[in-house]
């Protein structure tokens, strides 16, 4: 890494010791709208090639056999796809589909000589949170500026990143390989510590608690508010990955929006109630949910939250909604199938004793600040430093 940002030096000496020019994005860079290229089905299954993808964490969502208006990128011709909502993006080197029409695909300008990758890292730089539901690329994101050096100089640094991103990967695979090992071993022995046997009552979740769907305002851009006092509009979107709580939204519903919809208070769970069904947030907020959530509420003189985290989230739950929802005509987890769903009630001492230990496992698995989760996170912010020290250039003063 050294020789390689002192061969860097030399060449900025060399060919550029006054600084380097400054472009905007939109000035480097062409858009194509994606509406031919939109799948037509969502039907996938991992038989067929094409994938689709979307430019949010996703990226991958599934696979389609469509095979007209595949957008033709591959290694020698490769694209950038960027969510014109949220301004995420991802390189792309192979023919795909998409999913939304808010993906922009982005490849370099004909007349400009620019080396396309040296774009994409350059643009990873770039430190922007949209605060608006709106489209970002042509009003806001391709103004953006950022340095374009000579192009001996970019493809040195592209080489650099490159191989630094290869072995990045290569360490993220072992941890996350290792991480995913502790997870299962954390799962195995939460399922048995949650396994009661004939000294453990049990009752039915609708006998203890209140399950309720949530319910939509439509149609809801009528609704949506930037006010001070609107009220918190829960999505899925604003759960985190690992996450055990809902600490906030991206978007706000008016009071009169709430009123149709389904108001929660702080504590209660929901659940969304299909495609990736079942799993369990608490509430750290007020706020109202949509009709793909289902809520859980009113549980408190039978069971502690967190237990009741630990074992909604436990495979023998997860095994029980499936088996509920395969076995009937019904595709969702619907408020009838939650009712139904038996659950050990344990003395409240024997509860906490339970949570104590589980949430010392939950920590150490998904708790970003220690242990494996620690340590990936520390090696991707070593790689954004040595990215954002490779693409600071001196800009150049006419």
């Amino acid at each position: 890494m050294k020789i390689n940002q002192f061969k860097i030096e030399k060449l900025i000496s060399k060919l550029c010791p006054n600084g380097v020019k400054i472009f905007e994005l939109g000035e480097v860079l062409d858009y194509e709208q994606p509406t031919k290229y939109i799948v037509s089905s969502i039907e996938y299954n991992d038989i067929y090639k094409t994938p689709v993808l979307t430019a949010g964490q996703g990226f991958v969502l599934g696979y389609t056999d469509e095979n007209n208006g595949l957008y033709q990128a591959s290694k020698d011709s490769p694209v950038i796809i960027f969510d014109d909502f949220t301004t995420s993006f991802h390189w792309v080197d192979f023919e795909f589909k998409v999913k939304s029409s808010a993906i922009k695909m982005l490849r370099p300008k004909k007349n400009i000589k620019i080396d396309f990758r040296f774009i994409y890292f350059a643009m990873k730089c770039i430190n922007y949170t949209p605060k608006d539901h709106a489209r970002h690329w042509i009003s806001q994101y391709s103004k953006f500026k950022i340095p374009i050096p000579p192009l001996v100089i970019q493809e040195e640094i592209v080489k650099i990143l490159n191989s630094f991103t290869e072995l990045e990967a290569e360490l993220e695979a072992e941890l996350e390989a290792e991480l995913e090992a502790r997870k299962k071993q954390y799962e195995y022995y939460r399922d048995e510590m949650l396994c009661f046997k004939n000294n453990v009552e049990y009752k039915t979740l609708g006998e203890i608690s209140k399950i309720q769907r949530g319910a939509s305002p439509r149609p809801i851009q009528k609704y949506i508010t930037t006010d001070e006092d609107g009220v918190p509009w829960i999505k899925i979107g604003d759960t985190a990955s690992g996450s055990k709580y809902v600490t906030n939204t991206a978007e706000k519903i008016t009071k009169e929006g709430a009123l149709k919809s389904r108001i929660l208070k702080k504590g209660d769970f929901i659940m969304s109630n299909s495609m990736s069904y079942g799993r369990p947030y608490i509430l750290n907020i007020e706020g109202a949910i949509h009709d793909g959530w289902a809520s859980i509420s009113n549980f408190q003189e039978e069971l502690i939250p967190d237990f009741l985290y630990h074992y909604l989230s436990s495979s023998i739950v997860q095994k029980y909604w499936n088996s509920k929802i395969n076995s009937s005509s019904v595709s969702n987890l619907n408020s009838d199938i939650i009712k139904t769903l038996k659950i050990p009630v344990p003395p409240f001492k024997e509860q906490k004793r339970i949570v104590s230990i589980l949430d010392k496992f939950d920590t150490l698995v998904n708790d970003i600040s220690i242990g494996l989760p620690a340590e990936l996170k520390a090696r991707r912010k070593q790689y954004e430093y040595y990215r954002n020290k490779l693409l600071t250039f001196k800009e150049y003063a006419n």
